[in-house]
């Protein structure tokens, strides 16, 4: 008979089709969202339920007996692109993960989360539950997973705890598999399911800003080299800059992660004098016309460039791997084809986290771009099921 398996926090089934192609039975799959439940049970043939997790409301004794139970809880406090608050409610959902697994007493436990789960402050959660786990009997072990080398085009580091109830010593050591690049995914079919390609308006600032970005580029005033494209290079939209505006913007990004006053974040604003002295020559008349015009922006006596985000408009590389795939993916203000003026079809975006063809998404496009983001790639799902089964669940 084959290996049973439950999972928390399904959402739309990239664990747990990575599971059930690695041989297993799903007898029971557990997500609040309504419409992610809908397109596990179409795809998967599943008996998953609409379930709110962080209430008592669960039937954990149907769940027991199971061998393997897997959580791929919320990763939205966590992330670090986004708040990484401390305080987010959903952080407690990973630990309320393990309380669960406690309760059921799955021979195996698979926890999975973003790599920032284990940085600062929010380490607290990860340690939580491993105490839990091992309070209830399980050793356990932290696994960082990159997804390029376990068969996915994309750059995607995971943490794992897999948590076990055997006395059996375990080496960890998951199999290497190149996950290739962007090029290897990206050819269609016309009538492929969920690949409806939109390029952006004619004459909108999108598509001039995107006329700038080649492969490998973003729009980033923050960093230098030839991989961040500058506002300021794009006077079209931006505004027109002289070459010793341009001077000074430049040394403005550099000085500002150089000349730190704080002991948190990665840059400061810089007074007139520092930029001045590394210019060679009086800056204040440039900077405030670089204010007037948006380019800066004036903070408490010193000036910092406007537009601080690291990035947007990525336009991904061929003979790349994707960068991750994150509920962000269908907006081109934030990840752009590689040829293409347009941003990523949803068949594009579930290709790069190796879901099949003919796994098909519904309802509205933002959340269909919402559950591939949030979705464990099914070829890592599988890379680790293999290996709960042959290095712990053997005979």
């Amino acid at each position: 008979m084959p290996l049973s398996f439950a999972s928390l926090y399904c959402g739309c089934g990239g664990f747990d089709l990575g599971l059930i192609q690695a041989g297993y039975r799903c007898v029971g799959a557990f997500d609040i969202d309504p419409l992610a439940i809908q397109v596990h049970n179409s795809n998967l043939r599943s008996q998953a339920s609409v379930c709110d997790l962080s209430s008592d409301s669960l039937d954990l004794e149907g769940l027991k007996g199971v061998d393997v139970l897997t959580a791929g809880s919320p990763c939205q406090g966590f992330s670090t692109i986004g708040n990484r608050n401390p305080d987010d409610p959903r952080n407690s959902l990973l630990v309320r993960g393990g309380h669960i697994a406690a309760a059921v007493k799955p021979k195996v436990y698979v926890a999975e989360n973003v790599a920032g789960v284990i940085a600062g402050e929010h380490r607290r959660y990860w340690d939580a539950l491993r105490s839990i786990l091992r309070t209830a009997g399980y050793h356990t072990a932290d696994v960082c997973c990159d997804a390029h080398q376990m068969g996915v085009p994309q750059r995607r580091r995971r943490m794992v705890m897999i948590a076990w109830r055997s006395g059996r010593e375990i080496t960890f050591a998951l199999p290497r598999i190149d996950g290739g690049s962007v090029a290897n995914v990206l050819h269609f079919r016309d009538g492929t399911p969920n690949h409806k390609p939109s390029k952006l308006p004619a004459g909108s600032q999108a598509l001039l800003i995107a006329k700038h970005i080649r492969q490998g580029q973003k729009l980033s005033n923050v960093r230098g080299g030839p991989r961040a494209v500058h506002t300021w290079h794009i006077p079209e939209v931006f505004g027109k800059t002289s070459a010793e505006e341009r001077r000074v913007l430049e040394a403005l990004v550099k000085l500002r992660r150089q000349c730190r006053t704080r002991s948190f974040g990665d840059a400061d604003p810089v007074t007139a004098t520092i930029i001045s002295r590394y210019v060679g020559h009086p800056v204040s008349d440039t900077l405030a016309s670089l204010v007037c015009r948006g380019f800066v922006r004036k903070i408490d006596g010193s000036f910092d460039l406007t537009r601080t985000f690291n990035g947007k408009f990525r336009r991904l590389s061929l003979d790349a791997p994707s960068p991750t795939v994150d509920t962000r993916f269908g907006d081109p203000r934030y990840f752009l084809h590689p040829t293409d003026d347009r941003g990523i079809t949803v068949r594009e975006a579930a290709r790069l986290q190796g879901f099949p063809d003919t796994f098909l998404f519904e309802g509205p496009e933002r959340a269909q771009y919402r559950m591939i983001g949030n979705a464990v790639p099914p070829r890592m799902a599988h890379l680790i099921a293999q290996f709960v089964r042959t290095a712990i669940l053997k005979d």
